[in-house]
């Protein structure tokens, strides 16, 4: 897990307004916009892929979220996802609802644009028919939400820019969704495109948010996510957090994590998620010089880190980078390159998964 931030000066102190998940887009602009609306629970939102987020500790915090929202209606808290693999059906209702309101001349078109797009089954269920889908019948699902995106970007905003800006964002997020399954994931190269339309897409989202709202944010994704270097170039081309970093330059600021030995959960051959342990890193390892440290757990600013340490983590060693299957890696990653901040963990455990089987 790593973290990324977007900050916008001045003043100097702004608190987060907003928690971004690499989760789906269906967050974003319904009910998890602010939490304060929906019961206690993520089992609707986190399946799938997405089944990692669905534990106790995202419980507790949009338990927290809701509880601050309901002390503080007019300040809210926001907790969206900015990943691409599925739009909910609530995205699809907030285009063409606009759409009937604004231009009802066109609500015929993009019913037919849309057309066996909105989801009427679960988000795991959706995924797998979609990647099942043959290659052809994706491209040409493709090609029909990019009619429908430019059909909306060339009307004119009208008395209301803020509802038109809205409803082009949600008809961009419908777009990219059918577009990163527009590829032919048999082809390595093809495969290897649509890891960087990813993670550009994922940062577009983290981006128009923050330039729609001005506020601080908290990403939370995978390190291989929020780093600027790649430890794959070849099979994973350009990350999200160095597509951040163009955008957003110095106030994008990102949060790498290391441990030395404990507990995970990974998704096995049989697609069943099961707890792993690790003892400690391996010789040679980052980990293992990080855990030789006489703190036991701390963090460390490596941009102002001084010599000899700062040639140190200038140089590529082994480092573990665990996504949702195991085993991957290790790679050979540069952590004074890849992070601005490092937390190093002596011992993690597995977080606790809800509904998963």
């Amino acid at each position: 897990m790593g973290l990324g931030a977007s900050r916008v000066p001045p003043p100097a102190y702004r608190p987060f307004r907003a928690s971004r998940l690499r989760d789906n887009p269906r967050a974003r602009p319904t009910v998890f916009r602010n939490p304060r609306r929906k019961p206690a629970g993520c089992s609707d939102e986190f399946q799938g892929d997405y089944r990692w987020w669905n534990n106790t500790d995202h419980l507790r915090l949009i338990e927290w979220m809701r509880a601050y929202n309901v002390r503080h209606p007019h300040d809210p808290v926001r907790f969206m996802g900015d990943d691409i693999g599925w739009t909910g059906p609530e995205v699809y209702d907030a285009v063409t609802g606009y759409v009937a309101r604004t231009h009802p001349e066109l609500s015929a078109r993009f019913d037919e644009l849309y057309r066996g797009l909105r989801p009427t089954v679960a988000t795991g269920t959706y995924m797998k028919r979609y990647l099942d889908t043959p290659y052809a019948a994706r491209k040409e699902r493709a090609d029909r939400t990019g009619r429908a995106l430019r059909l909306l970007m060339r009307r004119s905003p009208g008395a209301d820019r803020v509802a038109f800006d809205r409803a082009v964002q949600n008809a961009r997020a419908i777009d990219r969704t059918a577009r990163q399954y527009a590829f032919a994931f048999d082809d390595p190269a093809q495969l290897a495109a649509s890891m960087r339309y990813r993670d550009r897409a994922m940062a577009a989202n983290v981006v128009w948010w923050q330039q729609h709202t001005g506020t601080k944010m908290l990403l939370s994704a995978h390190n291989g996510h929020v780093a600027y270097q790649t430890p794959q170039p070849a099979q994973y081309p350009r990350t999200q957090g160095a597509f951040l970093r163009d955008s957003l330059g110095p106030a994008y600021v990102n949060v790498g994590l290391t441990f030395d030995q404990g507990s995970f959960n990974d998704t096995g051959s049989d697609g069943v998620i099961r707890p792993r342990t690790f003892g400690p890193a391996g010789p040679g390892s980052n980990e293992r010089t990080l855990d030789r440290v006489r703190y036991r757990n701390y963090a460390v600013d490596l941009r102002t880190v001084g010599s000899p340490a700062r040639a140190w983590l200038a140089a590529a060693r082994p480092t573990r980078s665990i996504g949702t299957a195991y085993p991957a890696g290790p790679y050979d990653i540069a952590l004074g390159r890849s992070y601005d901040i490092l937390i190093h963990l002596h011992h993690i455990a597995a977080a606790r998964l809800r509904d998963h089987t």
